[in-house]
């Protein structure tokens, strides 16, 4: 996935706070959602959740409750719910500043309010339909396109759409068409080499692509301010800047 948000997190934070107890009204959120694990109370587990709850593309986001429910076993396979259970509240789940409550190395995250955020484990389950999904993509896409690790990102600005795929080796490829052209007909413009640079620790980053005289840039807004759009498509020919739209994340 590029990126279930929270992924990323500093070894030195875990290491200057591994030594401290998790504030204990923290705590108590965070063992009424290990019971919940531990006596398999879908219902209950679904209270915890802050929907929609993101899953690596191009598996699609948990909707709501109901959504929830029907995959809950897809998600919590008996590893993370082993590593739930047997968990210190106060020893094993952190505070990490603004982005909230960490289990572990990062495989559940919660807010400060006791909503799950956000879960990086993937089971097998999930790794399978991955796996099937992104097989049944590769076949609906223009040939040209067709072959890649992994897919990351869709965006659609008002005039175009745009795929960024994992190549592999730190190597993404983008590929833009008109936004009315369905990604089954052969892009207008397909650019190889990219490189993913992280724009701090907030999450934001950003994807570069160069062609001649041109840089394509894709910018994705994880913090912003309360007008900032998702992503953001920049285009500059020798320097300077000659297209500049908002985008909207339509898969990731």
């Amino acid at each position: 996935m590029r990126k279930i948000i929270y992924i990323i997190f500093f070894a030195l934070g875990i290491q200057n706070i591994s030594g401290q107890d998790l504030k204990p009204a923290y705590q108590k959120f965070v063992k009424s959602f290990i019971a919940n694990i531990k006596s398999n109370n879908k219902e209950g587990v679904a209270a915890f959740i802050r929907y929609p709850l993101g899953r690596e593309y191009p598996i699609p986001a948990v909707k709501n409750k109901a959504d929830f429910i029907k995959r809950y076993d897809q998600i919590f396979d008996a590893t993370l719910k082993k590593e739930i259970i047997s968990s210190n509240p106060a020893k094993d789940w952190f505070e990490m500043g603004w982005r909230g409550i960490m289990l572990g190395q990062g495989d559940i995250w919660m807010d400060t309010t006791g909503k799950v955020s956000t879960i990086n484990y993937q089971s097998q389950a999930e790794k399978d339909l991955k796996n099937k999904l992104i097989a049944g993509e590769k076949g609906k896409l223009h040939p040209s396109i067709a072959i890649f690790k992994a897919p990351v990102y869709v965006l659609e600005t008002s005039k175009f759409r745009v795929r960024i795929d994992d190549l592999g080796n730190d190597n993404y490829r983008y590929a833009s068409w008109a936004i009315k052209k369905p990604m089954s007909q052969k892009p207008n413009l397909i650019i190889t080499n990219g490189k993913w640079i992280s724009d701090g620790s907030g999450g934001n980053s950003h994807y570069e692509f160069k062609k001649d005289a041109y840089l394509y840039e894709c910018y994705i807004i994880v913090i912003g301010t309360d007008d900032s759009p998702p992503a953001y498509l920049s285009i500059s020919q020798n320097g300077k800047e000659i297209l500049n739209q908002n985008a909207k994340i339509v898969t990731k």
